[in-house]
């Protein structure tokens, strides 16, 4: 395909990179990967050794100690030219995003097109590393804080986003001054390979130092096992489950390290009577089938009033009767296929759970085959009525099944419900009253780190900090000030005066 042509992706691939230089084990066993779209083998991945990631963590340790020296703005235009050289791969990259993880090749683009906002964004911010200057009690003293880099920030990312979280954390990383060592999917490994490829002349016309953009694929139980432990890596961000990052947070911490925690999501939407269900309808379908549900920020739950909620089930219904689902490179479709059939038994195990708890499949559940779902891998999104307290409910699964869940009386009754979970990542509410929406948005509204009023639960602009509260893991990527993360924080005082005074009044005369 021209696209692999394009991106320099062959049969064969070694899986870890300082950024300038392939290091090129082939002995550690071999990812062999395969569309979900269509089951055909696209090319295969050498997994790295713990001897490639030794030599990585050194050569990003000596490349840190050059690149912190160059200007902010300077490394900010490194970036700026990575975001130029994505525009030209864009559709290429995209089309990969696509066949590689299964999402329609209108989510690959856009997860590219996010890639160069990001990079935009670092660009600018690259000028903008604020500190603040504090007044001191002290005659002739100066207070001020200022910010550096912290060193090798490890990166690792999930299937379900397999080039767009990594630019989050990396692009805006870079601009502060680090190194950062990328460990993707193994499920998703090519399109982290085809970012290499993309950004090394960019690295090479800069003189950026090895490292600074590096890449390990391996194993977990290795090179993830190493990293996690690795004290030489005080930031790792980590994308993945709950329970993924529950142990990794405990092991980081332990060696006082520090973690950026996106984790899982169990996503709500209320709809009110106020609503404008022309808008409301569209956000909750694309919210629940985008990515054929495998979003963090996928609406999971729909919290109706009961005064709308037949009106709202039916629509849905009829939206849900409308979708394409297939071939992912093909535009015409809505939805393409899950990550593999592992995601696929979880999906069908899922819907069979909730109604042993009492739920009413109303809509989808198929496992689809025949022609253009040889992959086995093509589910049809499922609708059901179900309690919020459901035990299944409760979960998140990795799959396009939205719960209705139908609320009484007062916005308040609503919320509680919304908030009745434990993970708090993104959440929204369609009201055009103007005092719903406001308490949805108060500090006894939504407890998510994402709050929105009249737009999905899917899709946030990069501007923004991303990231949850509870068990969503409480990490912040990508807008907003999410860049003092990737960096240590230090406050400093000038004496420049003839006198040593003491704070609080001291006095220590010798």
């Amino acid at each position: 395909m021209q696209f692999l042509k394009d991106l320099g992706i062959k049969e064969k691939n070694f899986g870890a990179s300082t950024g300038l230089k392939w290091r090129e084990t082939s002995d550690q066993g071999e990812l062999k990967i395969v569309s979900p779209a269509t089951n055909e083998y696209i090319a295969s991945v050498y997994q790295a050794s713990e001897a490639d990631y030794e030599a990585i963590i050194r050569q990003a340790q000596e490349g840190f100690k050059v690149w912190r020296t160059i200007p902010a703005p300077k490394r900010g235009e490194t970036v700026r030219q990575i975001g130029m050289k994505l525009r030209e791969y864009k559709r290429p990259l995209g089309t990969l995003v696509s066949y590689e993880m299964g999402k329609s090749l209108q989510e690959g683009l856009g997860e590219v097109q996010e890639m160069i906002d990001i990079c935009d964004f670092a660009v600018g911010q690259s000028r903008q590393l604020y500190g603040f200057t504090m007044q001191s009690e002290r005659p002739n003293h100066r207070m001020y804080d200022q910010y550096h880099p912290l060193g090798i920030v490890g990166i690792v990312t999930a299937f379900n986003f397999p080039v767009a979280v990594w630019s989050w954390n990396a692009m805006l990383s870079a601009a502060c001054g680090n190194a950062n060592l990328w460990k993707p999917s193994s499920k998703t490994p090519l399109t982290a390979v085809a970012c290499q490829h993309i950004i090394r002349d960019v690295l090479k016309e800069n003189q950026v130092p090895e490292g600074i953009f590096s890449l390990i694929i391996g194993k977990g139980s290795t090179i993830g096992e190493k990293m996690l432990h690795d004290k030489r890596v005080p930031l790792i961000s980590i994308t993945g489950s709950t329970v993924v990052g529950q142990r990794a947070a405990q092991i980081i911490a332990g060696r006082f390290g520090k973690a950026i925690l996106e984790l899982g999501g169990n996503n709500g939407i209320i709809i009110t009577p106020n609503a404008d269900l022309k808008l409301a309808i569209p956000a909750v379908v694309f919210g629940a089938v985008g990515t054929a549900g495998q979003r963090c920020t996928t609406t999971r739950r729909l919290i109706i009033h009961e005064s709308i909620y037949e009106q709202v089930k039916n629509s849905l219904v009829k939206a849900y009767q409308s979708l394409r689902i297939g071939n992912p490179l093909d535009e015409k479709n809505h939805v393409g296929p899950l990550i593999d059939r592992q995601a696929v038994e979880l999906f069908s195990e899922a819907l069979k759970t909730v109604q042993k708890q009492g739920g009413k499949l109303i809509y989808g559940g198929e496992t689809l085959s025949g022609k253009g779902y040889e992959s086995g891998c093509y589910v049809k999104p499922a609708l059901v009525e179900a309690e919020n307290h459901y035990p299944i409910v409760q979960e998140e699964t990795f799959a396009p099944i939205l719960y209705l869940i139908k609320y009484q009386g007062e916005v308040h009754n609503a919320i509680a419900l919304h908030n009745g979970v434990v993970q708090g990542l993104s959440s929204a509410i369609f009201t055009n009253d103007l005092r719903e929406a406001e308490n949805f948005l108060s500090a006894w509204g939504s407890d998510c780190g994402i709050a929105n009023v009249n737009i999905g639960t899917s899709g946030a602009e990069i501007g923004g900090a991303f990231g949850g509260e509870k068990e969503t893991g409480g990490g912040r990527e990508s807008g907003s000030d999410a860049w003092k993360a990737y960096m240590r924080r230090q406050t400093n005082t000038i004496n420049f005066g003839t006198q040593l005074p003491l704070a609080q009044g001291i006095k220590f005369d010798i």
